[in-house]
């Protein structure tokens, strides 16, 4: 059974049938939030930034939020194959110990252990992350306002509500509640416009990286929030999913977009695309917000993912995994203190994850327009 499928807006698949995909072509990657759904793409970020992008000499933005954050900053490191083996192992591995009656384990609890994971990680090396040569990393994080400027028992979640209530209306509106906040590589322009949503961006530096990139996996009532980023406007620091879960961006009107002539494309095909986005997701969709999960006419592609490509599993593959489904934050609750069966189920399903890997490095070598689906 064929593992991955492939999905290329109008604009992008243009650019395909004029010779394939090359990695010079490809100047954004961007990283959903999804918690545990993110191991399924650990091969394909091995061999995306271990090998393929290797011998490349432009520059790339790497644009996440949630577990996407902590993928795109590792690989900004120095050996990304071993940091992402790293992640992989860390990831599926961590555990917090349930007592009699819990369900799950206090927010302050998990906030606690996860930030020291992080330190352990990153610990001494955020430099590397900082000063990437061609990496430009871009972390997502969403900043409350008003009700949600401060974490509190009563008044969060009643921001919350609002904030749910409002994104139904309009989902510009929900701006009023929560702002996208981008912490990014110094110097570096966001590689989407910013006119959907109230944005803000902030240069990274060593003292605000471990906050910003621990706010971005903040979900609201699972951790607690990061209250006053060095260098960011004071406020309460939550999940960048929450507003942009499957970074829904406008890539296209990106105002640094960069011109494939630039990048070393051959005549022809110089202009018929600013540059690609290349997008290893877990599904088709491309979800904007958490809060839009349930409103599926938002679930539909649109001129802002014109010159996206996008590489998933097949749905149908997914049924073959362990509990015919993606590795997601519901296995923490199913197995509960049973860590070895967790790791089993989840080893298991990024050990046959290699799939996907492989068969996109044999598309590369041999690309089928046949096989590329409508976004």
């Amino acid at each position: 059974m064929k593992a991955l499928r492939i999905y290329a807006d109008p604009q992008a698949r243009r650019h395909l049938e004029q010779g394939g995909l090359q990695a010079r072509d490809v100047v954004t990657i961007p990283a959903a939030a999804g918690g545990p759904k993110g191991l399924i793409l650990g091969a394909l970020d091995r061999f995306i930034f271990g090998d393929w992008l290797a011998p490349t000499t432009h520059a790339v933005d790497l644009v996440g939020a949630s577990i996407g954050a902590w993928r795109m900053a590792t690989a900004c490191l120095n050996d990304p194959l071993a940091a992402f083996e790293r992640l992989e192992h860390d990831y599926i591995r961590q555990h917090y110990e349930l007592q009699p009656g819990q369900k799950r384990p206090p927010a302050e609890l998990i906030s606690e252990r996860f930030g020291a994971n992080l330190q352990a990680f990153y610990g001494g090396r955020v430099s590397e992350v900082l000063s990437h040569p061609r990496y430009r990393l871009h972390m997502l994080t969403s900043r409350g306002r008003h009700l949600l400027g401060h974490e509190h028992s009563l008044r969060t979640p009643l921001g919350y509500l609002g904030a749910f209530l409002t994104n139904t209306v309009h989902r510009k509106a929900m701006g009023a509640w929560l702002e996208r906040v981008v912490f990014s590589t110094p110097g570096a322009e966001l590689p989407f416009a910013t006119g959907d949503y109230r944005t803000r961006r902030v240069a990274l530096s060593e003292a605000n990286f471990m906050p910003a990139l621990q706010a971005s996996c903040s979900i609201p009532f699972v951790l607690r929030a990061v209250q006053h980023i060095d260098g960011a406007p004071p406020g309460a620091y939550w999940d960048g999913g929450i507003t942009d879960y499957h970074l829904h961006l406008n890539y296209a009107a990106a105002p640094n977009a960069i011109n494939l002539e630039a990048s070393g494309a051959d005549d022809k095909r110089a202009g018929a695309s600013k540059g690609l986005v290349l997008y290893p997701h877990f599904q088709q969709a491309v979800v904007p917000g958490w809060l839009d999960k349930g409103l599926t006419w938002r679930h539909r592609a649109t001129h802002h993912l014109d010159t996206m490509v996008l590489l998933a599993p097949d749905p149908e593959w997914i049924k073959t995994l362990p509990n015919g489904k993606l590795p997601d934050r519901n296995d923490f609750t199913h197995y509960g203190n049973d860590l070895a069966g967790r790791v089993k189920a989840w080893g298991t399903a990024v050990q046959m994850s290699r799939q996907l890997a492989d068969e996109f490095q044999a598309w590369l070598a041999r690309p089928d327009l046949g096989q590329v689906q409508a976004l």
